[in-house]
C-alpha cells in the first residue's frame, strides 16, 4: 500500500510541478481567475488533509488573506516536502489511523490515513484536468501529466523551476 501511495503522492507533485511551469510561461494564465481559485483551492485542500493527519488545528484562511501566487508556490512546495516525509516514514499501522473529516458531518466520514492521501492525490488530478482544459481555451499548451506518462518518463521528480 505505502509504494502505491508513495507512488500518487510522488506523480502528485511532478504533475503540479509540470502545470505551474506551464501556467506561468502562458501570458495571463496566472491572471485568469477560474485558474487561479482552482490552485489555489486544490492546494490548500492537499494542505488542509495534511494538517488532519497530523492531527493539527485546521483554520482556513480568509480569500483577502491568501498569500501571493509566489509566495503560495513556496507554501505548496513545503508542503510537499512534508507529506513526502510524512509517507517515507509511515508504518502500516500509521497507513491504517481513522480520520475524521471534519467539513462532512451529516453523516460524519471517518477514513484511514492511507486513504485521505488516495484523496488528495485524485482530487488534485480531477483539478489539474479542469485546470489543463482552461489554459487550452486560453490559448496555452498544458503537459502531459497523466500517470502513466510519468512511469513512462522514468518517475522523474518535480522539477519546480
Amino acid at each position: 500500500m505505502n509504494e502505491l501511495l508513495q507512488d500518487l503522492i510522488a506523480h502528485q507533485e511532478w504533475a503540479d510541478a509540470e502545470h505551474w511551469r506551464a501556467l506561468e510561461t502562458h501570458p495571463g494564465a496566472l491572471k485568469d481567475d477560474v485558474i487561479v481559485k482552482r490552485l489555489y483551492h486544490f492546494h490548500f485542500t492537499q494542505w488542509a488533509f495534511l494538517k488532519i493527519i497530523r492531527g493539527e488545528e485546521l483554520i482556513f484562511p480568509r480569500r483577502e488573506e491568501l498569500p501571493d501566487l509566489p509566495t503560495f508556490k513556496q507554501i505548496v512546495i513545503r508542503n510537499y516536502a512534508d507529506v513526502t516525509a510524512l509517507l517515507k516514514n509511515a508504518t502500516e499501522v500509521e497507513l491504517h489511523r481513522t480520520l475524521t473529516v471534519p467539513w462532512f458531518n451529516n453523516p460524519p466520514l471517518n477514513i484511514t490515513v492511507a486513504q485521505a492521501l488516495a484523496q488528495v492525490a485524485m482530487h488534485s488530478q480531477y483539478h489539474r484536468g479542469q485546470n489543463a482544459a482552461r489554459l487550452r481555451e486560453i490559448g496555452g499548451q498544458p503537459p502531459l501529466t497523466d500517470l502513466i506518462a510519468w512511469y513512462w518518463k522514468g518517475r522523474p521528480a518535480a522539477a519546480w523551476r
